[in-house]
């Protein structure tokens, strides 16, 4: 169990190439992670911030939008992005995320092995 309160926010510069910054807010640590599971955090991206295009190997990334607006590049093809929406990258896809809104764009991120 982690608390709000308590949990680290991580700020990371140009993520995966991306414009701008991320703040990563980790879920849970390693250890209760597992072995099968590489993150489960909370990303928030500021106005024009990004997540640039990486691709999976060995593991798939779910994305689960919480509010804001952007888009997300799927395999290089643009999609609008919205709260309430959920994106998928398959092993071997890769995938970025665009803050192209006013206001953070908030985002539930899970990495499975």
């Amino acid at each position: 169990m982690t608390k709000a309160t308590e949990r680290e926010i991580i700020r990371e510069d140009h993520a995966k190439g991306g414009e701008g910054y991320i703040l990563k807010e980790p879920f849970l640590g390693q250890e209760e992670l597992g072995e099968n599971c590489r993150l489960f955090s909370r990303m928030t991206l500021p106005a024009g911030c990004g997540l640039g295009y990486h691709e999976h190997h060995g593991e798939t990334e779910t994305y689960y939008i919480l509010s804001g607006s952007g888009v997300y590049n799927d395999n290089g093809k643009d999609i609008p992005a919205e709260a309430g929406d959920v994106f998928f990258c398959k092993d071997g896809d890769g995938h970025g995320m665009v803050n192209t809104g006013k206001y953070d764009l908030s985002f539930v991120a899970l990495i499975l092995k």
